[in-house]
């Protein structure tokens, strides 16, 4: 029945800083970008390399959401990489706090987590082909 994650929606709270950490620190592609007045609101869609889309949303003064370790509810997103050590380094000379590598320990793939401008915890998984 299902075939795959469409796409994983982020309401952010600042637009401008949001769409430059997904697009130029991401690097991922827009593929639309639409103002909705009667909302007030940015649709930002981006293209996932594996054809996934991540969608960004913007709202005049969104409530924070509670976001601890281990509570209820979307735990992370994570993003497969080829080269987790490229990908770390992009993100740190940016300026970006990247947590400790890791390793899963049934899969043996390294692993780490980060934060959007938003404090929406991210992952990048290193995939081996």
């Amino acid at each position: 029945m299902l075939t795959g994650i469409h796409h994983a929606a982020i309401i952010v709270s600042d637009y401008a800083v949001s769409r430059h950490f997904y697009t130029e620190l991401l690097g991922l592609a827009v593929i639309a970008e639409n103002y909705r007045a009667d909302r007030d609101s940015w649709k930002l869609d981006l293209l996932l390399p594996d054809g996934g889309q991540v969608e960004l949303f913007s709202f005049p003064n969104p409530p924070a959401r509670v976001s601890r370790p281990e509570a209820s509810g979307l735990r992370h997103l994570a993003f497969s990489v080829d080269d987790l050590d490229m990908a770390i380094a992009r993100l740190t000379h940016a300026g970006v706090a990247v947590e400790t590598t890791r390793v899963d320990p049934y899969t043996g793939a390294r692993f780490t987590f980060f934060a959007d401008p938003d404090g929406l915890p991210l992952e990048l998984y290193e995939t081996i082909s």
